[in-house]
Formats: structure tokens, sequence, C-alpha cells
């Protein structure tokens, strides 16, 4: 069975709270739970729900002393980025607000049937948040995987409130 979404994924980050604020202020995720070392007051670890998710967690952040794992040029192995799906490209016009206010977006690209934000949080880590052409429309796109990204022209050719990804990463419903 192929893999169809992210299911969760693990960061490594230096302040917890920090890191925590940034995803719920920013991507409305929520704390499902915390962990603490000895019965500590400081979190060490916080694991996070994406806004209507049904997963037990999204997103956990673990504590670490010293840096986060590098990232840039170098492309070392570990984590390049994870990348987040919207329903429409509203809650995407949304979220570039958000990061644009936060001063946390860096790039928007069009990669034909992906329309993406990329993001770097408090650590650096880079994240990708994106809007999926349904199946039945992508030929209405471009197959150019880096071109310049125009949310507003998007918006215009699919509108605010189609939903993504029908029949590529959310099923058809019949």
């Amino acid at each position: 069975m192929p893999v169809q979404r992210l299911n969760h994924a693990v960061l490594y980050v230096r302040d917890v709270e920090r890191s925590v604020a940034f995803y719920t202020d920013l991507l409305s995720f929520r704390t499902v739970f915390r962990v603490h070392a000895d019965g500590g007051k400081a979190a060490e670890g916080a694991f996070l729900q994406a806004e209507e998710s049904t997963n037990d967690h999204d997103l956990a952040l673990l504590q670490i002393e010293g840096p986060a794992s590098p990232q840039g040029t170098d492309r070392r192995p570990g984590l390049a980025h994870l990348a987040w799906e919207v329903d429409t490209l509203a809650e995407l016009q949304q979220i570039r607000g958000k990061l644009l206010r936060s001063g946390a977006l860096t790039d928007e690209i069009d990669h034909g049937t992906t329309k993406s934000l990329y993001a770097s949080d408090p650590d650096g880590l880079q994240f990708e948040v994106c809007w999926l052409v349904p199946a039945d429309r992508i030929n209405e796109v471009g197959r150019e995987a880096f071109a310049p990204f125009d949310l507003d022209a998007v918006i215009a050719q699919f509108g605010a409130d189609l939903p993504g990804g029908t029949g590529i990463s959310v099923p058809a419903r019949h």
C-alpha cells in the first residue's frame, strides 16, 4: 500500500515552548499532551494535532541541548522539510498572511499540480504548506516544476473554496 499523506513528524527543537507557540499561532495546531522530565515543570516535549485531525498527534516537538540538525545549502543527510496539505486555496491564503506577518515565509513556488509556500520555524527547520490541484483538473495546469507562484491568479482559476487533492491525496467521493 503506498503512503497517502504525512501521518506525523518529529522535530528536535531548542525551545519547546517557543516552537509550540509558533505552530499553534501560525498553523492552528493544538497541543494534545506534553512530556516532562522527572516531574519537572518545563516541558521537554509536546505533541500537537492539526486543526481537524483525528490522528493522535501530527507533530511532536522534542527539546534538545545545542543546535538542531544543520539545514542549508550543504544538504547533509537529515530533515529537508515537511509538507502539510491544506484543503482550499482560501486556507493557503490565510496561512500565507500569517507567515508573511511573522517573517517566516521564505519562498512561494508553483509546482504545477502543487501550489506551495515554504517557511522556516524558529529553529530554522523548513516546512512546506501546499494545496494540490484535484485530479480531474490537472489538465488545466502547466507541468513546469519550479514556476513563480501567483496565489491570486490560482484563486481566480480554481476558486478559493475548491477542495484540493481530490483523487490524488484525498479519495474521490462517489
